[in-house]
């Protein structure tokens, strides 16, 4: 297949928080947040008619995933209530999905605003295509290492139908791996891909619809924007104002993070009702810059020449939101020993973010048991496994491989991917991958090192080529 002629592409990293992941709740306290090379990618494309044929309607489709595609009209909300956009059924089908469609609301609002035309001549009919970076799914399928976000020629067979079993290694040898089942069907990895996908799509709609001079990616003005814009329709889709570290490390890429006040969102009517699209407007635009109150500081965030930020899937995951209110309610309960305890770990955390900004290379693992050491006693006395028993055993094994230097259960802890600072060259790769096929076997458990390495980049436009075959 070949490429279109028309058509911009974006994508918007995934996160890994290896310092901060209660912490970074209260404004008081910072998260250490490095952005991934694991990509959510989105193609914005204009749907081309017939003459005389005027459509209104935006498709929003995952071709990795089976039947996972969403189709919405759209149209002008009374009392300023902005674009509203209304799902569509497919055949016999109605699948929800809230990410996008929050989102489809939020950006084309903000972009028939920010439009010099009338709001109605703004929109047109596009077609968006989302294609994920294989290392935010589990592939239980396959045992072969996925490769480097290089290759992402698709599987030659593009049909929706189930591939038969002696096909599906070779659907996870490419850059997007095409999975046999629904997108409700697999099993995230927890780099954060709800935040990528809402900063990579809020950020195509912008790019698609509005002027270089009106939403420019690489500019300052244009990722506060964005931000600011991501930000909002995350939450919303959310149903909650969470920190926004996700999606701060999906504008900006790897950062010291401070997070916003909550009251910053709080009072914003719901996509459609009344004054939606103004305050939307407003928030967005923050023209004093009296609204926002957040800090991302990326030049407090760096690595030593020669490590790197790797993950670990353990292929399990964790029901992160019951876990963050259990802490919080062991905090609001023990306030003064919760309190001295969250304040030591924020200075045991800064001490890591300076050891490896320093380049002090034979402090790291000291730096990285203190912060653990902390961790653990929050779980305990939480009765939260931030680090579990499972968990504590890998990465103290996980300490004798040659190359690596240490490692956390990041964010909110739990079973989710581990993540590790290594030595960043082949060996310690080979060492690393034949330890947890060792650890695999005799745990009669599956963990795998993702191909996935930190990187410093945010959000970016990508070149159509990257994604030949996979969009018409």
């Amino acid at each position: 297949m070949g490429l279109p002629e028309h058509g911009t592409a974006v994508s918007a990293p995934g996160k890994v928080m290896l310092a901060g992941g209660y912490l970074v709740l209260d404004r008081a306290y910072t998260g250490l947040v490095f952005g991934l090379s694991a990509r959510i990618n989105v193609i914005a494309q204009e749907i081309h008619t017939s003459p005389g044929v005027h459509l209104t309607e935006i498709v929003v489709e995952s071709p990795q995933f089976l039947d996972a595609q969403w189709r919405y009209g759209y149209h002008l909300a009374e009392a300023d209530g902005g674009i509203k956009v209304t799902q569509l059924q497919i055949g016999s089908r109605l699948t929800a999905n809230p990410f996008v469609e929050t989102t489809l609301n939020f950006a084309l609002t903000y972009i028939a605003r920010t439009s010099k035309h009338r709001p109605h001549h703004a929109v047109k009919s596009a077609r968006l295509t989302i294609l994920a970076d294989n290392d935010y799914y589990s592939q239980p399928h396959s045992t072969t290492t996925t490769t480097s976000p290089n290759s992402a020629s698709p599987p030659s067979n593009s049909s929706s139908t189930t591939p038969p079993a002696s096909t599906l290694n070779a659907l996870t040898t490419s850059r997007f791996a095409r999975f046999p089942v629904p997108l409700s069907g697999a099993h995230k990895t927890g780099l954060g891909s709800s935040a990528a996908l809402v900063t990579a799509l809020t950020a195509s709609l912008l790019t698609h619809y509005l002027p270089p001079t009106l939403f420019d990616i690489a500019s300052p003005a244009g990722k506060t924007a964005l931000h600011n814009l991501a930000q909002a329709a995350h939450c919303a889709a959310q149903g909650k104002v969470g920190s926004g570290f996700d999606v701060a490390a999906a504008v900006y890429g790897s950062s010291l993070y401070r997070r916003f006040s909550p009251s910053v969102l709080s009072a914003l009517p719901e996509a459609g009702a009344p004054g939606f699209a103004p305050a939307l407007e407003s928030v967005v635009r923050d023209e004093d810059g009296t609204i926002w109150d957040t800090e991302i500081r990326k030049d407090a965030v760096s690595l030593p020449a020669g490590m790197a930020v790797r993950m670990c899937d353990v292929d399990c995951g964790s029901q992160t939101v019951g876990m963050v209110k259990s802490v919080l309610a062991w905090r609001a309960r023990e306030k003064a020993s919760a309190g001295e305890l969250w304040d030591e770990l924020q200075r045991r955390n800064e001490g890591l973010a300076e050891v490896l900004r320093g380049g002090r290379t034979e402090e790291v693992r000291g730096a990285v048991k203190g912060v653990r050491e902390l961790v653990r006693k929050m779980g305990v006395e939480s009765g939260v496994p931030i680090e579990p028993e499972s968990q504590t055993e890998l990465l103290d094994a996980l300490e004798g491989v040659e190359g690596v230097y240490g490692g956390v259960v990041p964010g909110a802890g739990g079973y989710d991917a581990l993540a590790l600072l290594v030595k960043d060259d082949r060996e310690t790769e080979e060492r690393l991958e034949e330890f947890l096929e060792r650890w695999s076997k005799e745990k009669g458990s599956r963990v795998s090192l993702l191909a996935v390495k930190g990187e410093m980049e945010g959000v970016r436009t990508e070149e159509l080529k990257l994604y030949e075959g996979w969009i018409r």
